[in-house]
């Protein structure tokens, strides 16, 4: 049995201890949270919920950490201190900062003879690696990233920040004509407004201002005045009902040629719909925490991408297995 700890109990962490039961060669052996343990309420019978400064005691009876903190604040900091007790997987996604996580990650895994697994997730994560594969197969090609249609919870913390909000969801919604041209194999050049949309439900708080709200989301820098925007004001009761879930999704494609003078054209596509963008990034993150613990048994040690792991090691079944059943 593989032993999982879970650093972190919010929606991920969550999700992470519902991917674990899923795993039968996987057991949730203890969670580690900043609020009172006495306060978190998991779902696992027999497993204590400890405080975070407690992790030092506990080395020797986890197998991998699994880091459920923001990649704003926490994962640049609890990933690298903790790669020098554990071996860890973290989902940070700040894709630009990625190369100065990896470095500042294997700087400490690397002393600590530890695997450290960062950027798990489905982008970066599957997403990346199809990227790679779409690449790599038709080098003659260009790729393609939409996200969507799907809570982006960055952009819908933005909204609620606005003066005069109450409460707010934002939607990230591929262009369809965007979409469609791409999938023609006529490798368009699109602008950041030409592939994705924003949609936004916003809660005014009594006796706003709802055209200065409005003005204010569809001109906020870096979120929302490079996309065309669409405010919606709505109830709390019908926000409740009709968006309180976390999907997401969206689609790589490589648009590619090959051929003596590149007459024939190809399209490689993936594509993602999911319910609970948390719980399907838990899900992705166990099966790469199968993989740390396997390259840490083969006295492997360092931070490693996604691109690092070979694809037999996500799964729980073994060589003979897979090559009598999905080869």
């Amino acid at each position: 049995m593989i032993r999982i700890g879970i650093y972190g109990y919010g929606n991920l962490g969550r999700g992470v201890e519902n991917a674990i039961k899923q795993n039968s060669d996987m057991e949730l052996v203890a969670v580690f949270s900043r609020r009172d343990p006495a306060t978190v309420k998991i779902n696992t019978p027999g497993v204590s919920v400890y405080k975070t400064e407690d992790a030092e005691k506990m080395t020797d009876k986890i197998d991998v950490m699994i880091i459920c903190g923001g990649s704003a604040t926490d994962l640049p900091e609890q990933t690298p201190a903790l790669a020098k007790l554990f071996n860890v997987v973290d989902s940070f996604d700040t894709h630009a900062k990625i190369p100065e996580h990896f470095d500042n990650v294997d700087k400490a895994a690397t002393e600590s003879g530890k695997i450290a697994m960062i950027s798990v997730g489905w982008d970066p994560g599957m997403f990346s690696l199809n990227r790679l594969y779409g690449g790599a197969i038709l080098p003659d090609g260009k790729d393609y990233t939409f996200w969507g249609k799907g809570v982006s919870q960055g952009h819908s913390d933005a909204i609620r920040r606005v003066d005069g909000v109450a409460d707010g969801k934002q939607y990230t919604v591929p262009v369809d004509a965007a979409l469609e041209a791409v999938r023609s194999g006529a490798n368009p050049e699109l602008t950041t407004r030409e592939k994705h949309t924003r949609e936004c439900f916003v809660v005014a708080k009594d006796g706003a201002d709802k055209a200065n709200i409005e003005e204010e989301i569809k001109n906020m820098p870096n979120y929302f005045a490079d996309y065309d925007t669409t405010v919606n004001f709505i109830s709390q009761e019908e926000l409740n009902a009709n968006h309180s879930g976390i999907p997401h999704g969206g689609f790589v494609i490589r648009s590619g040629k090959t051929g003596a003078d590149l007459e024939n054209s190809h399209i490689i596509e993936y594509s993602l719909k999911l319910d609970s963008n948390p719980e399907f990034t838990a899900s992705v993150i166990v099966c790469f925490a199968r993989a740390a613990a396997r390259m840490s048994k083969e006295g492997m040690c360092g931070c490693k991408t996604v691109f690092d792991v070979p694809p037999a090691y996500l799964s729980a079944k073994s060589g003979a297995e897979l090559r009598k059943e999905l080869l």
